[in-house]
């Protein structure tokens, strides 16, 4: 194997785990086995917790402005180790270098802004009454946990590691048990920047593991990334054990796209869009929605489209599995009367030929009705549906159970304003297909794409990784005594 065997990291140590259980890990990019990684049961996140526990009265009373100095000389050693960690992430999940390098750099800003957070939380203070004063602090909840998705393996953990630390809690982290490399070589990075042991413990398992998080009493919060269905499973076990969550589901996210659109601009966004790191993203372009006279448009996001190549600006897909299921809803909504103009069904990547490759895809005249139009299929496919109007675009986009994103292609002001107004979602493009807010503004959809109060990331984020503590103080018994005092 490729690389060593993946350990549990507690208190500081990597440690192995007592369980009997493991599973490979696959390079989707050649479908070779590059490592093993444990499927740590309640034995292991009980150790794990309760190295928690014991750092969080001392790392909790380190005040923030401190806290932050390791964060600096954290994005310092993320700068440093830039190619290691990108290969990373390219080896176990798939992504072309580039995509890999663009997520380090997220996780980079990401921790940039945490390093921020002193001039973010600072209270307040006012003199309620003659003689008596009133504070309010935030305060860090204790343990949390962190449970991270396969398709993002080294930004994802920074939506919470830093703010989360930064705010004074502990962690455990629960990686993708299909991408664990990265979270590793994390933990390395952030110990040699000075973070205390235990302050961060990463726990690694399947569902065992994610229900035993969701059910350990000494766990606050709990903040989750996935699919819908588990992300609603998560949010109820963990809101029945009284613990806070925010759970990130799946996503159906439109691109309507008008006939006064910028043609260039469009095709290069739409194309980006729905192919990016392979279509594994929860912010993917999946679905078009043509307003009109769009052929012509349509005719450049092929054009644009077939310059994606797999195994050279496309990288594969997650899984063999993965492939299977992308392939099958091209071929379903083949048979149901779509139209592919480009297929990525069967496509092989030259000395990789066992890699889990899909090519970019775009089929066009596809009905409401159809399961591509339905299901996010989260692969680069891109799936186009035909309306006479806006409204009957933002009426197919109103319907759809999620809202992560839409996007609206125009060169009209009012036409973007109104699909600003009207579409359902949490994240809204104009002329971007994939809009993702930049720090501080945070990440999160509506509906059946997120479960929970707060957004993971930005601003937001404080108010979920924390609590307000109220003071009032009265030093002077000089002063007359109201109801106030």
């Amino acid at each position: 194997m490729k690389y060593p065997a993946v350990r549990n990291y507690v208190a500081g140590q990597f440690v192995d785990d007592s369980g009997s259980r493991s599973l490979d890990v696959f390079s989707p990019l050649s479908g070779a086995v590059i490592s093993t990684v444990p499927l740590s049961g309640m034995a292991a996140l009980d150790q794990a917790v309760t190295a928690a526990k014991a750092a969080f009265s001392a790392w909790s009373a380190v005040p923030i402005k401190e806290r932050v100095q390791i964060f600096y000389r954290y994005k310092a050693l993320l700068e440093r180790d830039m190619k290691e960690l990108a290969d990373l992430v390219r080896e176990e999940n798939g992504k072309t270098y580039d995509e890999a390098r663009a997520e380090v750099e997220k996780a980079i800003e990401l921790t940039e802004f945490a390093c921020s957070m002193p001039q973010l939380i600072q209270g307040e203070f006012l003199e309620v009454s003659k003689g008596v004063e009133a504070r309010v602090e935030r305060k860090p909840l204790g343990v949390v946990a962190s449970i991270a998705p396969f398709n993002f393996p080294n930004m994802v953990p920074h939506w919470t590691i830093p703010n989360a630390l930064v705010l004074g809690n502990t962690m455990v982290l629960k990686p993708s048990e299909v991408v664990p490399l990265s979270a590793g070589k994390i933990a390395e990075l952030l110990k040699e920047a000075g973070l205390p042991d235990g302050v961060l413990n990463i726990v690694h398992g399947d569902r065992e593991i994610v229900e035993a998080i969701c059910d350990h009493p000494d766990i606050q919060a709990v903040s989750f990334v996935g699919s819908t269905k588990i992300a609603k499973l998560v949010y109820i076990r963990a809101t029945s054990n009284l613990k806070r969550c925010v759970a990130l589901g799946g996503a159906k996210n439109h691109l309507m796209v008008l006939p006064d659109a910028h043609p260039e601009m469009t095709a290069s966004n739409v194309a980006a869009s729905m192919s990016g790191c392979a279509g594994q993203r929860c912010m993917a372009g999946s679905t078009m929605v043509g307003v009109g006279a769009v052929d012509s448009i349509v005719a450049k996001i092929v054009e644009e489209a077939r310059k994606i190549v797999p195994g050279h600006n496309l990288g594969s897909v997650i899984s063999k599995e993965a492939k299977e299921r992308i392939e099958q809803h091209i071929t379903e909504a083949e048979a149901a009367g779509a139209k592919v103009l480009l297929d990525g069904r069967n496509a092989r990547v030259a000395g990789q030929e066992e890699g889990y490759y899909v090519g970019a895809t775009v089929v066009d005249y596809v009905t409401p009705d159809m399961r591509i139009a339905q299901e996010e299929v989260f692969g680069p496919v891109l799936a186009i549906m035909r309306t006479n109007t806006l409204d009957e675009a933002l009426a197919i986009e109103n319907a759809n159970p999620y809202g992560n994103a839409a996007a609206v292609f125009t060169s009209s002001g009012s036409s973007a304003r109104y699909v600003m107004d009207h579409a359902n979602a949490g994240m809204i493009g104009v002329n971007i297909g994939v809009p993702v807010p930049r720090e501080p503004f945070s990440f999160g959809g509506w509906n059946e794409s997120k479960f929970g109060a707060c957004d993971i990331t930005g601003k937001s984020s404080i108010e979920f990784w924390t609590q307000l503590k109220k003071t009032t103080t009265k030093w002077n018994p000089e002063s007359r005594v109201n109801w106030m005092s």
